[in-house]
């Protein structure tokens, strides 16, 4: 007898039931900027690929947005509540990933500027903005290896038309595949290292290699500041 791991990752948004389909879908969509060219990709008629995504929308709103004209010729964009279902996706995914263990990367750094609960934080790969401790001055920043989105550098939205406000680019230095989540490690510095887990399908959308270089984003509630030992006061 052979007893293999099987399971399926799913995110239900009120009555609607997002799977590995709908990813795959918005993945086309964001690749190839048209429904009908991401339609045509995945073997499915424009028709259904449309109503699938009117189905979603009337559960979450809008997650494409049509471009008219310009240089590129107009097309289909997704928008930031699309990204944000693949982010969740993935970081459930990971999850029952048995192979993908989910790390923290630590980057030591001082608070120069806050904002109530956020602070910039200066660190040996630039300025991090995250949640800092009342009266913190140093610290260490702790990113989760889940919460970390990676995109080509080229295609990387600013910062200010994001919510991923962490933005950091350097080249990958490891690359380590699981059952369906891959984790990649990038150099940020000369000692500062970066790990995301990303689905095995985002992994080969990138093209991923080693001495790549990658963008690594995250929000600056992802980014959890802690007080060092040394900077406690009794």
């Amino acid at each position: 007898m052979t007893i293999e791991k099987e399971y399926s990752t799913k995110l239900a948004v009120d009555e609607v039931t997002i799977d590995r389909r709908d990813i795959e879908m918005l993945d086309a969509i964001d690749q190839h900027g048209s429904m009908h060219k991401a339609a045509d990709r995945l073997g499915r008629s424009y028709a259904r690929l449309q109503n699938r995504v009117v189905e979603i929308e009337d559960a979450v709103g809008p997650i494409t947005e049509r471009k008219r004209g310009g240089s590129g010729g107009g097309g289909t964009v997704l928008t930031e509540t699309a990204n944000e279902l693949r982010r969740q996706f993935d970081r459930h995914e990971a999850e029952l990933d048995g192979v993908a263990r989910v790390t923290e990367s630590v980057f030591p750094g001082t608070v120069r500027e806050r904002t109530g609960e956020l602070a910039t934080v200066e660190t040996a790969i630039g300025s991090i903005l995250a949640l800092v401790p009342d009266d913190a001055h140093a610290v260490q920043v702790t990113v989760r290896s889940d919460a970390v989105v990676l995109t080509d550098p080229d295609e990387t939205p600013q910062a200010d038309d994001t919510s991923l406000r962490n933005q950091f680019t350097g080249p990958v230095t490891a690359i380590e595949s699981g059952d369906a989540i891959t984790r990649v490690t990038i150099q940020l510095g000369t000692d500062s290292p970066l790990q995301a887990l990303i689905t095995n399908a985002s992994a080969t959308r990138l093209g991923l290699e080693t001495d790549q270089p990658i963008t690594a984003s995250f929000k600056a509630t992802a980014a959890r500041a802690i007080h060092l030992e040394s900077d406690r006061r009794v």
